[in-house]
């Protein structure tokens, strides 16, 4: 029983820790485009250019 006075304290420490890291994704706007990311993934633009050899 004397390990639960570490281990709620540490827990809600990191529950915390989490809700902030979710209320600063919503803040700076990381949830705002849910519909480009699977078009992006589509988009070959990182392919090198082919050079015409002849």
């Amino acid at each position: 029983m004397d390990v639960l006075i570490f281990l709620i304290p540490i827990a809600l420490v990191l529950g915390g820790v989490g809700l902030v890291a979710f209320l600063w994704s919503l803040k700076t706007g990381q949830y705002d485009d849910l519909e480009g990311a699977k078009w992006r993934i589509l988009d070959d633009d990182d392919l090198p250019e082919r050079k015409n050899t002849r």
